[in-house]
């Protein structure tokens, strides 16, 4: 199924629920001085993000390094408990969820790391990597173990001969195929990708993006795929969410988002995108001012306001609210001032 499709699927199915709903989800890490600790400020990594994540869609999710979007996986995820905000998943607050209903939810949400070189254990052969979900959440027996890994390996490109392999025998695409068969073992509604291409070569990427997409038809998937690389996303995402300094700025179907994007930000990032065009011209491109602001001391109204290039006064008094164009949802006062992007993203 197309993106495109499975948007407009998407739209007609409103009355259904949101699989994952993140509620004004905060993140801060205290920072604290002196030689009793005290609390002196907090770093914002995330700042208020709410966002609904539709059954059999790819929310993909990008921003600048530092922007938050790693450690609002891992507060959705679990690995970070929330400084406020709420989690649902199916409509139940995961803070609700009992001991035993927790380890179910971890059957449910999987997550494909980035660097497969860590998230995968040297001292496990391929076949222990794989089997290890099934072996801790299900009653299987050895033989369906075995058979459920075999067809797995099989399912992401693998023979039977790279079963006795360790990490280190295999190539990069090799480990991440292997990461991701373990994340299906349990059979998960919803698969968190955190820049899974970003470490492999570009040959391999359109291999493991062409393998997510049907692997997501195949097992009736929802995904949130993180990534820095617009091309990446453009390529499997149906909706986007555009962070910067611990906040979304703007949210738009994909096509939307590189045909018309609205937020400053957005563009300059679009702009980033390189032109395989000799005869492009370089000027037209928007090139950003200064550093990211200390997420420690957001500024003051927009965040986005000391770097764009056309911030007012009024940009200064007040983060704006999420307007509305079209399909778009765009944090910007002055979204219809900016300069157009230009056909880098074509």
């Amino acid at each position: 199924m197309s993106s495109s499709t499975q948007e407009a699927q998407r739209q007609e199915d409103t009355h259904s629920e949101p699989l994952l709903s993140i509620q004004n989800l905060k993140k801060y890490y205290p920072i604290t001085k002196g030689m009793f600790q005290r609390h002196v400020g907090d770093v914002k990594a995330v700042d208020d993000v709410s966002v609904d994540i539709y059954p059999g869609e790819t929310h993909g999710l990008v921003g600048e390094s530092g922007c938050g979007k790693s450690t609002l996986l891992e507060t959705i995820i679990g690995l970070k408990s929330p400084t406020d905000g709420e989690v649902l998943f199916r409509g139940t607050p995961l803070t609700e969820l009992s001991q035993s209903e927790v380890q179910d939810l971890r059957k449910e949400i999987q997550i494909v790391f980035q660097n497969p070189d860590s998230s995968l254990n040297s001292r496990m052969t391929v076949e222990r990597i794989v089997s290890e979900p099934l072996q801790i959440h299900s009653n299987a027996t050895s033989r369906q173990i075995t058979a459920r890994v075999l067809e797995l390996i099989h399912e992401v490109g693998l023979n039977t001969e790279h079963l006795t392999r360790f990490p280190h025998e295999l190539s990069g695409g090799q480990k991440q195929r292997v990461a991701i068969a373990r994340a299906l073992a349990t059979n998960p509604s919803l698969v968190v990708l955190d820049e899974p291409t970003s470490a492999l070569d570009v040959s391999v990427q359109s291999q493991i993006l062409n393998m997510l997409d049907r692997l997501k038809e195949e097992h009736n998937l929802t995904y949130i795929f993180v990534t820095h690389d617009l091309s990446v996303v453009r390529h499997i995402a149906d909706r986007i969410s555009v962070m910067y300094l611990g906040n979304v700025v703007e949210r738009a179907p994909v096509n939307d988002l590189f045909e018309t994007p609205r937020h400053p930000y957005t563009k300059a990032l679009l702009s980033a995108v390189p032109v395989p065009d000799p005869d492009y011209d370089a000027t037209e491109d928007i090139v950003l001012s200064g550093d990211v602001p200390d997420p420690s001391e957001p500024p003051n109204g927009c965040r986005f306001h000391p770097r764009c290039p056309i911030a007012t006064e009024d940009c200064k008094e007040g983060f704006p609210e999420f307007e509305a164009h079209g399909e778009t949802l765009v944090r910007c006062i002055r979204v219809d001032e900016g300069r157009g992007h230009t056909e880098s993203t074509n």
